[in-house]
């Protein structure tokens, strides 16, 4: 209930972050945070290499990325075809799972219902300050935490021949946010341990 509270497909999260955990490090195999291949740079990264074009890109990526990322994929490892997180019978689920994959998106659509109706009584521009700024916040600081739980130029990726799961899962990073820790309930300094158990 609380993941469709912040437009989060429950169910579709949980299987996509099992693969992940299943296959983090993996060139091939992982779900997101995957360093791109010189070969599959953009042909606009050039143009973004710069002040502004980071500072654009960073605040894209930190106010929008988990919306982009669940709807369209946008930085998810590639698919031979579209994949969302809201799909039942996208390439991201199996079978098994398209059930709850539609109990989840029957909990987001029941929240944006909400959000019309709340939206309708108290004004659009109420609930973009009251329900939308918040919103991109928590994004941002997952994005940003996530982020940087999986990237540091220290951290390996493995192709499939040298690949395995305790190599996975020893290629993230704990990182100090002080006081934060506490905050974050200990998510942020203890994610080696969370990808071992």
């Amino acid at each position: 209930v609380l993941h469709s509270c912040l437009l989060v497909p429950y169910f579709s999260w949980k299987h996509s972050h099992r693969r992940h955990h299943s296959n983090t490090g993996s060139l091939d195999r992982d779900e997101v945070f995957v360093p791109k291949k010189k070969s599959g740079i953009r042909w606009y990264s050039k143009y973004l290499n710069n002040p502004v074009g980071r500072f654009l890109t960073i605040t894209i990526t930190l106010t929008l990325g988990w919306p982009l990322y669940l709807a369209f994929n946008v930085s998810g490892r590639p698919y031979d075809r579209f994949a969302c997180h809201y799909d039942p019978y996208g390439p991201i689920y199996n079978d098994r799972e398209r059930v709850e994959i539609f109990i989840s998106d029957a909990g987001v659509l029941a929240v944006t219902y909400g959000l019309y109706r709340l939206a309708v009584a108290e004004g659009l521009g109420w609930v973009l300050c009251v329900y939308g700024g918040p919103l991109l916040v928590v994004n941002a600081f997952l994005v940003l935490i996530t982020y940087l739980q999986h990237t540091h130029p220290s951290l390996p990726h493995y192709d499939s021949s040298q690949w395995d799961w305790l190599k996975g899962a020893l290629a993230t990073v704990d990182r100090d946010y002080g006081i934060l820790n506490k905050v974050f309930h200990n998510i942020t300094d203890t994610h080696v341990a969370h990808h071992l158990f």
